[in-house]
C-alpha cells in the first residue's frame, strides 16, 4: 500500500513538473489547456532554409506546446543535395530529439501543394506522408482523411494565386468542402491577416488557423528586438494529449494571436478573455473610486468603455499593457457596491469588422 502511495506522488511531481514547464501566455479557463502551436514550418526536406533540429530549438525558446513540420510533397527544393526516399524523414529526425519529460509535441504533417485551385493544403496527424503522393490533389486529401488527418487550406489570399489578395471558393473547394475533405483555414499566415479567410471560416463551420509558414529563421522573419512574435495558434484541449488536440481542432476549439490581435469565434475568447482580465477596487475617494485592470495575457488589451460612468483621468479608450495593470478613476456620482464595467476589445476581433465584447461586474 506504501509502494502504491508513493508511486503516485511520484507521477503527481512529474506531471507536477511537466506542467510547470509549459510557458504560460494565457491564463486558462478552468477545465481545458491552451495549446500553443505553429502547425505550418518548412526545414530543407522541401523548400526551407534549416535542418530539423533547428525547428525544435526555436519552439523549445519560444515556449510553444505542438509542432508539426509540413514539408512540401510536389516541391523539394535541394532534392540534388539531400535524397529524400521517406517523406516522413525530417519528422523523424525532429521528433527523435524530444526528451521523455519535456513539453513540446511534434506530429506528422505534409504540405499537399497543388495549382490553384486547390492551392496548397496542410495534412497534419498523418500516420504515412509518403502515401499522400498522388498527382491529383482531391486523391492526396483523400488519403490524408483516411488517416485520420486534420486537414486545412493553407494561405487563401496569397498574392500568388489571388492577384486581389481576397480569399474565396472555387467550384472546386466547394465540392471539397460538400466532401468533408478539408476542416480548417489559414486566417493568418506569416505576416498576413484575411478578414475573407475569416468569414469564409465562420460560414463554413472551418477550424480558424493562424501558422509562420516559416522558410527562413524565425528570428529572421520575425524580429525579435521590436517584439515580434510568430503567428500562433492556440488549441482549446480537454488534456495535453494528440487526440486531445487532433479532437479540439476537428472542434474548432481554436484562436490565433497575431502581431497584437487575437482573432477567433466569440465562445472560444470570452472565455479566455474572462479568466485574463480581472477587475478590483482599491476603494472611494469621495465619490470617485480607483479600480485595478490586471492583464493576465501576452496580448495587450485595448479596451473601450461602452458604459454610462466618465472617467477621472482617461477617455474611454484605454489600454492595459501585457502581462501588467492600469488603475483608473471612475465617476460613480454615488457610493455604490459594485458596477457594471462593459468593454468593446478593439484588438479581438470575432467576426470581420466585429471585435468582443465583455462586460465585467466590479464589487466596490
Amino acid at each position: 500500500m506504501k509502494k502504491k502511495a508513493l508511486l503516485i506522488l511520484i507521477l503527481f511531481s512529474l506531471i507536477k513538473v511537466n506542467s510547470q514547464d509549459r510557458k504560460e501566455f494565457f491564463k486558462s479557463p478552468d477545465g481545458v489547456f491552451l495549446i500553443s502551436s505553429d502547425l505550418h514550418i518548412h526545414t530543407v526536406f522541401s523548400d526551407g532554409e534549416v535542418w530539423p533540429s533547428i525547428r525544435v530549438k526555436e519552439a523549445r525558446r519560444e515556449g510553444l506546446d505542438l509542432i508539426s513540420l509540413t514539408e512540401h510533397l510536389e516541391y523539394l527544393s535541394y532534392k540534388n543535395d539531400i535524397d529524400i526516399k521517406d517523406r516522413n524523414r525530417s519528422f523523424q529526425i525532429s521528433n527523435a530529439m524530444l526528451t521523455k519529460n519535456e513539453p513540446l509535441m511534434i506530429i506528422n504533417g505534409s504540405e499537399i501543394t497543388k495549382p490553384m485551385p486547390p492551392g496548397h493544403f496542410n495534412a497534419v496527424f498523418v500516420k504515412d506522408s509518403n502515401l499522400l503522393i498522388n498527382p491529383d490533389g482531391e486523391k492526396a486529401m483523400i488519403e490524408a482523411n483516411k488517416q485520420g488527418a486534420f486537414v486545412f487550406w493553407n494561405h487563401p489570399n496569397w498574392v500568388e494565386n489571388r492577384d486581389d489578395a481576397i480569399a474565396r471558393l472555387d467550384k472546386l473547394h466547394e465540392r471539397l468542402l460538400q466532401k468533408k475533405l478539408f476542416h480548417g483555414i489559414e486566417v493568418v499566415n506569416e505576416h498576413t491577416y484575411s478578414e475573407e479567410a475569416l468569414a469564409l471560416a465562420l460560414e463554413n463551420n472551418l477550424t480558424i488557423m493562424g501558422t509562420s509558414d516559416i522558410h527562413g529563421l524565425i528570428d529572421w522573419t520575425f524580429d525579435k528586438e521590436k517584439n515580434h512574435h510568430r503567428p500562433i495558434t492556440f488549441i482549446i484541449s480537454k488534456n495535453i494529449t494528440k487526440r486531445s488536440i487532433r479532437d479540439a481542432l476537428f472542434s474548432q476549439k481554436t484562436f490565433v494571436w497575431h502581431r497584437d490581435m487575437l482573432i477567433g469565434k466569440k465562445e472560444n475568447l470570452l472565455p479566455v478573455i474572462d479568466k485574463n482580465l480581472t477587475i478590483t477596487s482599491n476603494g472611494y475617494y469621495k465619490k470617485i473610486v480607483t479600480i485595478k485592470l490586471k492583464n493576465h495575457s501576452v496580448v495587450p488589451l485595448k479596451l473601450k468603455y461602452t458604459g454610462d460612468y466618465t472617467f477621472h483621468s482617461y477617455g474611454s479608450v484605454i489600454e492595459v499593457p501585457a502581462n501588467d495593470e492600469l488603475l483608473i478613476t471612475v465617476k460613480t456620482k454615488e457610493i455604490l457596491n459594485s458596477i457594471e464595467m462593459p468593454f468593446e476589445i478593439l484588438n479581438i476581433i470575432v467576426e470581420p469588422n466585429k471585435n468582443l465584447k465583455i462586460t465585467k461586474t466590479v464589487r466596490l
